[in-house]
């Protein structure tokens, strides 16, 4: 279901770390949530997408771009 929505708890336990730790990445607008009312919410395909973007910077950073001058 794409259109799960989860709330700070569920997030923090999703991405194994505290609900604190979820609540701050949220408020700071680092994690791609929402407010009902008073609480934060994320959607579960937006925070797919969010992980899949960091993962794939972590590796842009790691690994160096070829080099374009070099024979293949």
């Amino acid at each position: 279901m794409d259109d799960e929505i989860l709330t700070i708890k569920e997030v923090g336990k999703y991405l194994k770390v505290g609900e604190r730790t979820a609540y701050r990445l949220a408020q700071e607008g680092t994690l791609p949530a929402f407010k009902v009312g008073g609480s934060w919410r994320v959607r579960k395909a937006d925070l797919d997408t969010w992980i899949t973007r960091q993962v794939e910077h972590k590796r842009s950073e790691v690994e160096p771009d070829p080099d374009p001058e070099s024979p293949s």
